[in-house]
């Protein structure tokens, strides 16, 4: 059939496409460094594929636990995986790529989120978010060079009587202000 394999080579251009701004990020931004080396000198990733079978079906938890382990999914953990699972790459990228958990370059160590709900954006989220972008040095999706803060905007918390709301972490602040914004990253 024509229809998979046109849409495979649009998968893999998607992949070489990923490889690449990973090896060159934004203006240094992000620290798009490949992990696969480090990954297969101390065997981390191999130890979490000997965990689960050459099942297909084990593809999402595969990706999940690679990800718990090294904060993102590198290029050369796709390769790995799916080398492992018997699959294309483009195959493992076109799963990674369908759901929003996945990460494709490093997460900083302190994860601020912003959501951009409607209770929030009504309370004046964009400040807070424009506040912390200006602190950071960094827009929504990106991390800081030292791998010490990323930036998300989020669509919604479920947390509309604290709205606005900033989770850094696993800490939720409510009520956020521009100006609380500054005692927020400070504190962390």
């Amino acid at each position: 059939m024509i229809w998979p394999r046109l849409m495979q080579r649009a998968l893999l251009k998607r992949c070489l496409h990923l490889r690449n701004s990973l090896i060159q990020t934004k203006s240094g931004k992000g620290a798009g460094k490949n992990m696969s080396n480090e990954t297969d000198a101390n065997g981390r990733l191999d130890d979490i594929l000997a965990g689960y079978g050459i099942e297909r079906s084990n593809i999402i938890p595969i990706l999940q636990a690679v990800q718990a382990e090294f904060g993102y999914l590198s290029v050369g953990s796709i390769s790995a995986i799916a080398k492992y699972l018997r699959l294309s790459e483009s195959v493992v990228y076109g799963v990674s790529t369908f759901y929003a958990q996945f990460k494709f370059v490093p997460v900083g160590k302190r994860l601020i989120r912003v959501c951009r709900g409607t209770a929030c954006h009504v309370r004046g989220v964009s400040r807070v978010l424009d506040e912390t972008s200006k602190l950071l040095g960094i827009d929504p999706g990106e991390t800081t060079a030292d791998l010490e803060y990323s930036l998300e905007s989020i669509a919604c918390f479920g947390s509309c009587a604290l709205a606005p709301v900033m989770v850094v972490n696993d800490d939720v602040h409510g009520k956020v202000t521009p100006d609380k914004v500054k005692q927020i990253l400070g504190e962390d």
